[in-house]
């Protein structure tokens, strides 16, 4: 019989298999959220990998406070002075020639909008992604995420291929060292996608650094790599920025590391900072050639002037408080800790990342060998003792945690939530 006092009860259940977290969260500020029953949680995910300013950031409650009175939403073919000068900005902040913008909800419209351009002006549908890859819960969206809910729902639309996932921590290929050999998993990948595609590739669409498939940073050259092979068939590169966009991984856009300019970028996640906003960007030729055929992504909510405000004082804030080196600043304090704790925790077999967008994975040793269970009991401990965590909760990549703090949390935040998830260690494997 269901529980008729669950808060839960009349909520469809959307986590796969995952349940809500337990308790009802009644605020939250800076990087920490507040149960009702007194709970204080520090927040290890900024949000859903989305608050980098933490939670009710003074300078976007007071923007939000005086949008909403003066002007929140209109007609989708009106301009407002927000979104005009986010979009001027967004163009000033990326490199050439990624000049003009579209303002969306959510990632998964972005990339729905990204892939239905890269279709329309190269006259082709496939789509290549990774087999790790989340991009969306939205039809194309969905159809290039690999990692869940594929199984259950029909036929996913035809022209969709997966590439390997250029892990080096559990390599596929590797060379005379034993390191991952990505030149030929990268090869021997498009080998096999040139031998399915009926001559149709439109566009290859990746994370810089796969979140969902177990924040998996490309290795350095793969990038520039793939934009050659993507380039020599005709196809787009698409990057998903959602969650490494606007200063989490130390730089502004991770693609900046390896010097390769998308022919489209999303955004979504940071750009609102917490609040649903999000951007494609893409260069002045490519919009020609889509206006010219006809593009068409007309929503509701396409250029809404309140979201635009907001995402306005997201950069005011990155730009003032300097937060590109603060997360960098951050982040090897953050990974130093954590390979710390490696030396302590032998179930620590890797960590990686980016600034503040930092992976640990555990691993199987004596008297463990269920590592998702073992990520399951630390997660739960870490909550037990006031830090939330969360891990990728999929069925063999449950021992791998996604840490993506706040870009405004204090040193003593990290300290404190390192201290938590010692201590959650300690008490689940001892």
């Amino acid at each position: 019989m269901p529980d008729d006092t669950a808060p839960d009860r009349h909520l469809i259940r959307y986590a796969g298999r995952a349940a809500f977290s337990p308790g009802i969260i009644d605020r939250a500020a800076g990087s920490w959220v507040f149960t009702e029953d007194g709970r204080e949680l520090l927040d290890f995910t900024s949000g859903q990998m989305s608050a980098i300013l933490g939670h009710s950031h003074p300078a976007i409650v007071a923007t939000v406070r005086e949008q909403v009175g003066r002007l929140d939403h209109l007609y989708s073919g009106m301009l407002s002075r927000p979104v005009v000068d986010l979009a001027r900005r967004l163009a000033d902040s990326v490199p050439a020639p990624l000049d003009k913008v579209l303002l969306l909800t959510t990632g998964a419209e972005s990339n729905e909008a990204a892939i239905r351009m890269a279709k329309l002006v190269t006259g082709k549908h496939e789509i290549v992604s990774f087999a790790r890859s989340w991009h969306g819960m939205t039809q194309a969206a969905a159809n290039a995420t690999y990692v869940a809910g594929r199984s259950g729902y029909g036929p996913a639309a035809p022209g969709n291929f997966a590439l390997p996932v250029p892990d080096r921590f559990r390599p596929d290929l590797v060379d005379a060292d034993g390191n991952l050999d990505w030149r030929r998993q990268l090869d021997l990948g498009f080998d096999l996608i040139d031998a399915q595609s009926v001559g149709s590739l439109a566009a290859c669409l990746v994370e810089p650094i796969l979140s969902s498939g177990g924040v998996v940073d490309l290795p350095p050259g793969y990038l520039a790599a793939l934009r050659d092979k993507c380039h020599e068939r005709g196809m787009l590169l698409i990057l998903d920025e959602a969650q490494t966009g606007l200063c989490r991984t130390g730089d502004w856009y991770a693609f900046e590391r390896d010097g390769v300019v998308p022919d489209i970028l999303t955004l979504s996640k940071t750009l609102g900072a917490g609040l649903p906003l999000a951007a494609v960007l893409t260069s002045a030729e490519i919009e020609q050639e889509a206006h010219d055929r006809g593009y068409l992504f007309f929503t509701t909510h396409v250029n809404d002037p309140l979201p635009a405000a907001v995402g306005n004082t997201v950069l005011d804030v990155l730009v003032r408080d300097r937060l590109d080196e603060r997360a960098h600043d951050l982040g090897k304090i953050l990974q130093d800790g954590l390979r710390e704790l490696a030396g302590k925790h032998p179930v620590i077999g890797d960590v990686r990342g980016r600034g503040l967008l930092v992976g640990l994975e555990l691993v199987a040793g004596p008297g463990i060998d269920d590592t998702d269970a073992l990520g399951a009991a630390v997660t739960q401990r870490c909550a037990e003792l006031g830090l939330h965590m969360n891990i990728v909760q999929l069925p063999g990549m449950g021992g791998t945690f996604r840490i993506a703090p706040p870009l405004t949390a204090t040193d003593g935040e990290i300290g404190r939530g390192l201290e938590i998830l010692d201590a959650a260690l300690t008490d689940v494997t001892s």
